[in-house]
């Protein structure tokens, strides 16, 4: 019998440390599906621009440059963003990913570009390594993902197109109108935070879950494609790591 094919798709944004979280946690399950308990499932993925900061609050290019833990204040209030930090930095020392809030935030629709120039060029194979050393760079190292010569060293790396070859694409405006275009219609969908991870079209899993509940989840799935029918998923457990960012 063929696997099942489950297509998940990924709304995220590159400046938000819950959907590095959920990333994180949803390729732990899907390797644990795969390799450990053997499960009969193939797995397609997208990830898909969705942009927390509206380009009308903080233009792409700007400055004076607004440090993370300031904007962040100022969005949530100090106490709730400690509250924030606290429970990324539990996840971080845990999983030994070392989340930080250092650095500055900047738009994210070049970063977005980049994202679905990797996805047409090389579908998820490109786009994974992409968005991975992304959020490395910008949620580890502190690095300004408004800035061409950071989001170009990582196109290179990831193997999306040589650093020349990024700077000339991130100095035009190439595939601007199609991210603009999918934040809006996420938001005209209902969609107002991120991690939000939509599978088959069907079902969706907002906020940064554990692996637990992914894996939960693919288990059901294994199940139905094996029944042959259609029963729904179980219910979820509150988000663990914290819910979908709405800024």
């Amino acid at each position: 019998m063929a696997n099942r094919v489950v297509k998940l798709s990924i709304l995220n944004d590159v400046i938000c440390p819950n959907c590095a979280i959920a990333q994180h946690e949803l390729f732990e399950a899907i390797n644990h599906c795969k390799d450990d308990l053997k499960l009969p499932l193939e797995f397609q993925l997208e990830f898909l621009p969705f942009r927390l900061i509206n380009t009308t609050v903080l233009p792409q290019d700007y400055e004076p440059k607004i440090e993370k833990a300031d904007y962040f204040v100022n969005v949530f209030g100090a106490e709730s963003f400690a509250k924030f930090q606290e429970t990324i930095s539990k996840w971080a020392t845990e999983k030994g990913v070392p989340l930080s809030f250092r650095g500055v935030v900047s738009q994210s629709t070049k970063a977005h570009r980049l994202s679905r120039k990797a996805y047409r060029t090389g579908g998820a194979r490109l786009q994974l390594p992409f968005l991975t050393a992304i959020f490395r760079v910008h949620l580890q190292e502190g690095k300004d993902l408004g800035d061409n010569d950071v989001l170009s060293d990582v196109a290179a790396e990831a193997g999306v197109m040589s650093k020349e070859e990024a700077i000339a694409f991130l100095n035009t405006n190439e595939l601007e109108d199609e991210v603009n275009s999918m934040c809006d219609e996420a938001r005209a969908k209902g969609v107002t935070g991120v991690p939000l991870v939509v599978i088959d079209g069907k079902w969706a899993v907002s906020g940064g879950q554990s692996s637990d509940v992914f894996v939960q989840i693919f288990q059901k799935l294994a199940g139905v494609h094996a029944a042959n029918a259609n029963p729904p998923l179980p219910r979820l457990p509150p988000p663990a790591v914290g819910t979908a960012i709405a800024i």
